[in-house]
């Protein structure tokens, strides 16, 4: 472990300055790459082993981050190291509605215990898998971070759905606080 202040990784630091712990009066550490994995059901493993502990991982988690290159890392005040990530971060466990058609509002809850009110900064995407056609849902959630969807969950939100004309296509999907998001196209 070496301190390195003009390390790039820094500039994640400086990004998300306001919701990320300050650093010790003698800077960070930079750590390169943590023995530290995200696995694709949002679990956390460290040197190989699952960490169980929920308020371990929801601490860790409070201190994540992801710079605009898609590299995650943990920052403390006295450190900063890279946490490989398979798929997101996070995975969005639990969806809620208020409302519905138009004037809906929906959120979810993460394996975390975050709550993300889904609206124009906090937007669903779907990529879809080229070979085989599965949707891969995931919502955005802070520090360029997402959850992807639990397949249950996605099957809950997709009840919700509505048909909708945009750009002359005909699209499948759902609105939430005045915006409507596209789960998929519709064929003609």
């Amino acid at each position: 472990m070496k301190t390195d202040a003009n390390n790039p990784s820094e500039s994640v630091v400086a990004e998300f300055a306001s919701d990320l712990p300050p650093p010790a009066p003698q800077g960070r550490v930079f750590c390169g790459d943590l023995d530290m994995r995200i696995d694709r059901d949002g679990n956390w493993h460290y040197q190989g082993s699952p960490i169980n502990r929920k308020e371990l991982v929801s601490l860790f988690a409070s201190v994540l981050a992801r710079d605009k290159d898609g590299t995650h890392w943990l920052v403390t005040p006295a450190e900063i190291g890279r946490v490989e990530v398979e798929d997101a971060p996070f995975l969005a466990v639990e969806l809620f509605r208020t409302g519905s058609g138009h004037d809906q509002a929906l959120s979810f809850r993460t394996n975390v215990d975050q709550i993300v009110a889904v609206d124009e900064d906090h937007p669903i995407r779907v990529e879809t898998n080229p070979e085989t056609g599965e949707p891969a849902p995931y919502v955005a959630i802070h520090r360029r971070m997402e959850a992807r969807l639990a397949r249950p969950v996605y099957y809950e939100l997709v009840d919700l759905g509505a048909e909708e004309m945009h750009d002359h296509e005909r699209v499948f999907g759902v609105w939430s606080n005045g915006h409507f998001f596209a789960l998929g196209r519709l064929e003609a």
